[in-house]
This record gives C-alpha cells, sequence and structure tokens, in this order.
C-alpha cells in the first residue's frame, strides 16, 4: 500500500523572515494545524551581514537556530520543497515526500544565481573577492578592507531584482569611511558600479547620496553593470549600458561582489510562476498578496511577484496583509486588507550614521517616524540600524508582534 499523504490545513513554504512571521500570526489568529517546509538548522538575520562586512557587528550574533524561532503548535517539516501541483493542492519535497493542503502560503526566498555572472563564482575562490551576499563570505569582505591601503576596490550591483537593493551601495560607504579614518582614502580609487540612472528610485534619497559619495570621492558608474570578473588577473569588464553597451576592463585590488537572484528554479518550473517575468516569481496581486489564478495559494517577501523592493521590512508590512486575507478567504470573505508596497532600505552612509529610505509603490516617502527627518544622515539611525532593528526582529517580528 502507499503512504497517505501528510495534509495541512495551511502549508507554508519557507522558514525564513516571511515563513516564521506569518506562521506566528496565523497562530495569533487562531489558526491551527500549520505544516511549514524548511531543509535549514539555521536561521540568519540577514540585515546584519552588511555590517559583518563592515567591519562593525560579529558574524555569529545574525545566527540563531531554526528551532528556537519555530511558533509553537508549528508543524515543522523539515525537508526542502520541490515542486506545486495546485490542482490538486499538493507540494512535494526533494526526499519524494507529498504534502496536501487547503491554503498554500509560498515564501521560499530568493536564489542566489551565481554562476550568471561569467568567472564569479571561480573568482569567489580568490583573494580580494567576497561578497556580503554570503554568511561565510562577510567576514572576509571585512578583512580585504583593512588590507587594502591603496589601488582600487570595486563595488558591482547586478540589473535584475536582488534582495536589499541599498546593500552594495551600504557596504562602499563603510569602507570608505574606515579607509578615510585610516588616512588612505586618497590612495584608493573607490568604484562603485550601479545599473540604475540614479543613486536611488526616490529623488530626495537619491539627493542626499550624492552627497554622501561626493564625500567619499566615490566613482560612481551609472547605467552600468559588471558582467564579467577574472579573479586570478583581477579584471572586472563593466558594461556602460547608457553608452550602447561600451564595455571597459578595470583592474581591482578587492572587489565585493553582488550575484544575479531570482525565484528558486523550482519555482519558476511550477505553475504559480509568473508568466511574464523572466525572473519566475509566483505570481501575486500586488495589493492583496494572492495569486492572481489560484486563489487558495498567497505569497510574500522575496519570491514574491510584488513589484516592491525586496527587504525584511516589506515583509513586515506584507505579513498582517496576508494573514488578514488568508483569513477572510478561509472564512469565505472577500480580502480585506491591502498592501501599499512599503518597504524601508536602512543606508549606512558611515560607520555611526544611517540614512532610512522608506517608501511605497508610488516611491512616496513614508517616515516611521514622522517627527524625525530621516531623509538625512543622521547618527541615532545607525543605532536603530545597528541594535533597535535587530531586537525587533528576534523578539517582536518573528513572534508576531510587529
Amino acid at each position: 500500500m502507499s503512504r497517505m499523504a501528510e495534509h495541512h490545513k495551511v502549508l507554508i513554504v519557507g522558514g525564513g523572515t516571511a515563513g516564521i512571521s506569518v506562521a506566528a500570526r496565523l497562530r495569533k489568529e487562531g489558526v491551527g494545524d500549520i505544516g511549514l517546509i524548511e531543509p535549514s538548522d539555521q536561521h540568519f538575520y540577514q540585515p546584519l551581514w552588511t555590517l559583518v562586512g563592515g567591519g562593525c557587528a560579529p558574524a555569529k550574533e545574525s545566527e540563531r537556530t531554526e528551532a528556537s524561532v519555530m511558533p509553537q503548535g508549528v508543524v515543522w517539516i523539515k525537508a526542502a520543497a520541490a515542486g506545486v501541483d495546485p490542482e490538486n493542492k499538493s507540494v512535494s519535497l526533494e526526499d519524494g515526500r507529498t504534502v496536501d493542503y487547503d491554503y498554500l502560503v509560498m515564501c521560499p526566498g530568493i536564489q542566489l544565481d551565481w554562476d550568471k555572472t561569467p568567472g564569479l563564482p571561480e573568482a569567489m575562490r580568490t583573494p580580494g573577492v567576497t561578497s556580503n551576499y554570503d554568511y561565510s563570505s562577510a567576514p572576509q569582505t571585512w578583512e580585504n578592507i583593512k588590507r587594502t591601503t591603496s589601488g582600487t576596490a570595486v563595488f558591482m550591483m547586478p540589473a535584475n531584482p536582488i534582495k536589499c537593493a541599498g546593500a552594495p551601495q551600504k557596504i562602499a560607504y563603510l569602507a570608505a569611511d574606515y579607509w578615510r579614518q585610516q588616512g588612505v582614502l586618497d590612495q584608493i580609487r573607490v568604484v562603485l558600479s550601479l545599473p540604475t540612472p540614479g543613486m536611488f528610485g526616490v529623488p530626495v534619497f537619491a539627493q542626499e547620496l550624492e552627497k554622501v559619495v561626493a564625500h567619499y570621492g566615490i566613482e560612481v558608474m551609472k547605467s552600468s553593470e559588471v558582467v564579467e570578473i577574472d579573479g586570478e588577473s583581477k579584471q572586472a569588464v563593466i558594461s556602460h549600458n547608457a553608452d550602447g553597451g561600451s564595455k571597459e576592463s578595470i583592474d581591482f585590488d578587492m572587489l565585493h561582489a553582488v550575484p544575479r537572484q531570482s525565484a528558486p528554479d523550482w519555482v519558476k518550473a511550477t505553475p504559480l510562476a509568473d508568466p511574464d517575468n523572466a525572473g519566475g516569481y509566483v505570481q501575486v496581486d500586488k495589493h492583496t498578496l494572492q495569486h492572481t489564478r489560484y486563489p487558495d495559494v498567497f505569497a510574500l517577501g522575496d519570491a514574491g511577484s510584488t513589484p516592491n523592493s525586496k527587504t525584511g521590512a516589506a515583509i513586515r508590512k506584507q505579513a498582517p496583509v496576508l494573514v488578514q486575507n488568508l483569513v477572510d478567504v478561509m472564512a469565505g470573505r472577500t480580502p480585506s486588507a491591502s498592501y501599499d508596497g512599503y518597504a524601508s532600505c536602512p543606508l549606512t552612509t558611515a560607520r555611526n550614521k544611517m540614512l532610512l529610505a522608506e517608501f511605497d509603490y508610488e516611491f512616496n516617502v513614508t517616515p516611521s517616524f514622522p517627527i524625525i527627518d530621516t531623509t538625512k544622515e543622521r547618527r541615532d539611525m545607525w543605532y536603530l540600524k545597528r541594535y533597535g532593528l535587530p531586537f525587533m526582529y528576534w523578539n517582536l517580528m518573528l513572534k508576531g508582534r510587529a
């Protein structure tokens, strides 16, 4: 006899920020029979990795066990998802098992496509090339910054959507401020390659960042992208898209790499993927977070098709909307909550200052602290980034309280 598939009323795919936050909120709403699929033993607060790479925080502070953040009463299915059959309401696992559901929440996170930039996987194994997008590599970024006293430092950002789009800039500012303190900044050519025509999508923040790069003397190549890296010879090929795609080769002494990113390959292969989006993200209504073709499926976080910046702050606003709408649907009601595209990017502009960029789908500034001007660099915002946000993450957000 074949074994019956496991079944849960609500099945959550992904035990990262989004999955744990939604599970905790559903439990507070009295929803029972929740299953959560997550293969990892460890849970990471990834926003801290920029500070790790900048020498401002220890890597271990960003790590806890998955078991310690799993909400009480949620069944942890410790396996990796491999596919979804939305017609038959089932999720297949890599170990061959199948889990059925009544309602599905997709939040498997985003995939780091290291191999999509020629030479990057090999370069990551050479001295001088690191990435704060990797837990084991972030501490090495700091080592490279300390070792660099002259030459050229390249900080790159790919063109497609990535999680925490401000991270490629933040580490450049932390490095430049350290080199300024050490008295060697004038001996280092700092190159920041951005695929965008401006420093930031919201003008008021872009104007402030223009002042930051001018202060450090950072050479910003806008509408440009590192398209190839040779780690052995320490060369980066930059394509200047605003100049007809002309290419320039730069010799570097250190390079902070950011891989291209997309939805996990197995998500791309499911019927849930947006057929019009090359990234393969789960296709949802950008306000209700409900799937546009399968009303019993919801998605949030980095793997969703919503056109907001992919940040933990966005998830903090998405989670209560999704939970309310899921509860509505389970009760036979029309979804009543709406997500306005809120995202937040805490931009560390120095080793003791931060610019808190908060905005919505229309790029309207949406400050959480109306009495404080967060459009300017502020020291109090630095303490929020270093201590306040991590505290809120572990003690409030993952427990469904914020």
